[in-house]
């Protein structure tokens, strides 16, 4: 019988580090599913901020940690080898959450295929995390309204790409703040954001005033860093801050200081964290509400692909130094 990888934690990183003695890959014997169960084989495999998170030991996120000893935890799409499950057939290809490896059995919980006409690529860029993240924090906590300006760090990420063009789509002013003049170009050329801000270049504040000529409604979250009191700075009365990720912080010794509180009061600002698995119930609403703006063409996405299982911890690392372009996807 063939053998599979899987890479599983061995140690907790420090300092926010991630480096290959963090993981130990390991050869297996291919299994074989047991009544109600299929075989998958994992062909596409995404990598997200968040598993910094999922490796460190701490007990009180919204997720617990990924157990030393344990297959590294990722979501996935791939192909239905062998099926002893009535709802599904050899062929299939299905999404969810499929770990550092490259066949793994399942029961069937918490997979489900992929519609006719969507590749592997779109429905991890689109609708696995990315689109569902982007989703849920922009229209149950920013509350967009035609007409709004609204503003998005981390604008050419996975996330926030689908957050701007969304905003964009339902009529408000979208500015962009990323980290290169190249994903600046992007999303204003490609993605059809009203304009950037490269966080890296000198004048921020100068280059957000112009930029914001009625101020800012929505503040989607997704990096921090010294551009993020600016943005507060910058914000109308009833303003809406949606806190998704600190992507800045998250190797950090000491965190960035947050903005002064007192305009949050002054302007009477509201701020709202959120992570996904307080909503996964929310997933049918969420993409009825998401696939008209794929179905029109209104969402573009680009996937930054890796190749090789055993190249996964060098791809992580790519998303923290800012050198992907676009949604981190290992291919297997």
């Amino acid at each position: 019988m063939s053998e599979y990888k899987e890479i599983k934690l061995v140690k907790r990183p420090v300092k926010g580090q991630i480096d290959a003695s963090l993981f130990s890959t390991e050869q297996k014997q291919v299994p074989m599913p047991g009544e109600g169960e299929i075989l998958i084989r994992q062909t596409h495999m995404s990598l997200d901020p968040a598993m910094l998170g999922w490796m460190s030991e701490d007990r009180e996120s919204y997720i617990p940690p990924v157990e030393l000893g344990e297959v590294m935890r990722s979501s996935g799409v791939g192909e239905v080898i062998k099926s002893n499950h009535p709802d599904f057939s050899e062929g299939d290809k299905v999404m969810g959450m499929t770990g550092w490896r490259e066949y793994l059995v399942s029961d069937g919980k918490g997979f489900n295929k992929l519609q006719p006409g969507i590749s592997e690529e779109m429905a991890l860029c689109v609708f696995a995390l990315p689109g569902l993240t982007a989703t849920t924090g922009l229209y149950k906590f920013g509350k967009p309204e035609a007409g709004e300006t609204l503003i998005v760090t981390g604008a050419a990420g996975s996330v926030g790409s689908i957050v701007g063009q969304l905003a964009k789509a339902d009529g408000l002013r979208v500015i962009g703040v990323v980290g290169s003049d190249e994903k600046a170009d992007w999303i204003v050329n490609e993605l059809g954001f009203d304009g950037a801000i490269n966080y890296k270049t000198d004048n921020l504040k100068a280059q957000l005033d112009a930029l914001t000529p009625n101020r800012i409604d929505v503040f989607f979250e997704n990096t921090g860093g010294p551009v993020q009191q600016l943005i507060v700075n910058r914000m109308n009365e009833h303003g809406r801050i949606v806190v998704c990720g600190m992507i800045a912080d998250y190797q950090s010794d000491t965190p960035s200081p947050g903005p002064n509180w007192i305009p949050l009061i002054k302007k009477r600002i509201s701020i709202q964290g959120f992570a996904m698995p307080d909503h996964w119930g929310e997933i049918p609403q969420l993409l009825e509400k998401l696939t008209p703006y794929v179905q029109q063409g209104k969402i573009k996405y680009r996937a930054h692909i890796i190749e090789g299982l055993e190249n996964a911890q060098s791809g992580l690392n790519m998303l923290f130094d800012g050198k992907n372009t676009g949604k981190m996807i290992v291919k297997l």
